[in-house]
């Protein structure tokens, strides 16, 4: 489940009342607006999110009065999605390693100035087709550096108790504008041209501006140096590509996005071509979809008590592509209306679990690149799913387009039942105290090395099998925090020896690993030391190779070859051997 209910004692003769039940939502699903902190930035994003809303409206019915051809109109949604497929990976390693708050100070001066400059050319009536693509591409680089700033920074602003809840909220205040933002922006439209709502657009960065200055970002301890982008996005990688529960939410958000998008990047032509309407009834379609999405974000709350993350995401994938078929049927308002707040509500209860699930199983070190990732994922299936559903509607007609995509989504439901999707608790992902050590006795240069770690295990004949599996399990998570050459060796004189080895890159990578550990790898470390047998733990030692002309560590005198060279006649290295020759003490490994 995506969040802990309160326990409830049964009491004999007293059942819960209406106003108890209100209060118990208030405090789930509305306690993140308690922070004085989140409660601004909140009420300021829900500003600029109508502004982003009235401005889509004008370039996505702009576009259609410039060109006749469906899949330039679906090249606007195309335009907004593909730079956060293509930036939001270095975006992520940018907000994991820098000022989160300057980060998002400079995404929203980006896109202040992208707006500035489409509100001119569009009052001097010189905007063609490309250029509005080209400054629709633009503000989308902007998202793309903001979202995972923005997005990873909602735990910093929450308890992370209240995690769920904060990005519940978050999707209800822009699905609040997505609400009402698209008729006004019609209505708008109609009455003044797109040129005005790119111009109330550009008025509304202003607020989000003035409270992200003002913000007091709480600054974690900076105990280690910072990576490199190319560094960071490496290890953010590497660390998804190792978690099978992200790995499955990665996939399963692109596989909707690309699907959901068959409506989705369409429902301009959908009331044009299908319902015969303009600008307002376009705007009304968002808005009954931004309405169904504001209902099922009030409601998430509930849901995630009563359910787990598969059948909400399975429930939603199937509303959705049901939702989709009757549009491409439709051609009556009255009945394109309600399936429209269906699909929003399926949007959003998606889309906010897959996100949701992302936070609570990514440690902080990662977060910002997690969210990158689902970011990627899920824009570039919006992306990809806009042109080739545009491309569809273009050679072979709407309807064929919309009813494919909706079947598709009937079918993705089937892939739960290979990668279902699993929440973990959210401690699990919390870092440990003292998670940082140096163990070294003598002065380590942080960027010596290779380090090479090695753990000895006594293990008992009848539990080697066991014990070669939670080992295993072990090297996967020491390998998503950074660690290389993982081995588990056994030894052929003495079978029930085993020998756990791994490697850093540096000094440096070695305390990182330290640092990235949780309470979920702590847990599975314990399982593996059940199987070790005997009075002493495990003999761990931390070994530095040396060239021939290198001088001692720690500014001695003595040097002492590296293990590697080492002879040991009729066993292993003496205990607390260590290649510079210092004695360690007993980690926690």
């Amino acid at each position: 489940m995506l969040a802990v209910a309160p326990v409830r004692r049964h009491n004999p003769g007293m059942e819960p009342t209406a106003s108890s039940a209100a209060s118990a939502w208030y405090r789930g699903a509305l306690a993140p607006l308690g922070e004085p902190g989140f409660r601004k930035l909140w009420l300021a994003s829900l500003g600029s999110n109508f502004g982003t809303l009235i401005q889509t409206v004008g370039a996505a019915w702009l576009m259609t009065t410039l060109v006749h051809s469906a899949d330039m109109v679906a090249f606007v949604q195309a335009a907004t999605a593909l730079p956060i497929m293509l930036l939001s990976v270095p975006a992520g390693a940018v907000a994991d390693i820098w000022d989160r708050r300057h980060v998002m100070l400079l995404a929203q001066a980006v896109m202040a100035v992208a707006a500035l400059l489409l509100t001119v050319l569009a009052y001097r009536g010189v905007l063609t087709p490309w250029s509005l693509l080209g400054f629709t591409f633009l503000l989308g680089c902007g998202s793309a550096l903001y979202g995972p700033a923005w997005q990873s920074s909602v735990g910093e602003q929450v308890p992370i108790a209240h995690l769920p809840a904060a990005v519940a909220l978050n999707a209800l205040g822009f699905n609040i504008a997505r609400t009402v933002g698209p008729a006004l922006g019609g209505a708008i439209v109609a009455a003044a041209g797109a040129q005005t709502a790119f111009l109330i657009n550009t008025c509304s960065y202003v607020g989000l501006i003035a409270v992200l200055a003002a913000w007091k970002r709480p600054r974690p301890a900076a105990t280690l140096p910072p990576e490199s982008i190319g560094a960071a996005i490496g290890a953010g990688l590497r660390y998804a590509r190792l978690s099978p529960a992200i790995r499955t939410v990665l996939v399963r958000s692109a596989v909707f996005g690309l699907f959901a998008s068959s409506m989705w990047a369409t429902v301009p032509l959908i009331a044009r071509d299908q319902l015969g309407g303009g600008p307002l009834t376009y705007g009304l379609l968002l808005g009954a979809f931004g309405g169904g999405a504001v209902l099922a974000a009030l409601a998430s709350t509930g849901l995630r008590r009563r359910y787990g993350p598969e059948q909400i995401v399975t429930l939603s994938s199937g509303v959705f592509g049901l939702a989709t078929i009757v549009m491409a049927v439709s051609e009556s308002l009255w009945l394109s209306v309600p399936f429209m707040v269906l699909a929003g509500g399926a949007w959003v209860l998606s889309f906010s679990t897959f996100n949701v699930l992302t936070q609570v199983l990514s440690p902080r070190w990662v977060v910002g690149r997690t969210l990158a990732f689902y970011q990627t994922g899920v824009f570039g299936g919006i992306a990809v799913g806009s042109w080739m559903f545009g491309m569809c509607a273009e050679y072979v007609g709407l309807r064929i387009g919309l009813v494919t995509g909706g079947l598709a989504l009937l079918a993705a439901v089937l892939l739960g039942r290979r990668w279902p999707l699993h929440a973990a608790g959210m401690a699990d992902v919390g870092p440990l105290e003292n998670a940082v050590a140096d163990h070294a006795h003598l002065a380590v240069d942080p960027d010596a090395g290779p380090i090479v770690v090695s753990v000895e295990y006594r293990v008992d004949a009848a539990n080697i099998g066991a014990f070669i599996e939670a080992a295993h399990k072990l090297g996967r998570t020491r390998r998503r925090d950074g660690a290389r050459r993982w081995s588990l060796m056994q030894d052929l004189v003495e079978p029930t020896r085993f020998i756990e080895r791994y490697q850093a890159v540096t000094w440096l990578d070695h305390l990182r690993q330290w640092q990235r550990a949780t309470a979920a790898d702590e847990r599975v470390r314990a399982r593996v030391l059940v199987f070790h047998q005997g009075p002493e733990p495990p003999r761990v030692r931390y070994l530095l190779a040396r060239a021939p002309d290198e001088a001692p560590a720690g500014g001695g005198t003595h040097w002492v070859p590296p293990a590697r060279e080492r002879r040991h006649p009729g066993g292993p290295a003496p205990a607390g051997h260590h290649a510079q020759g210092a004695t360690l003490p007993p980690p926690k490994h």
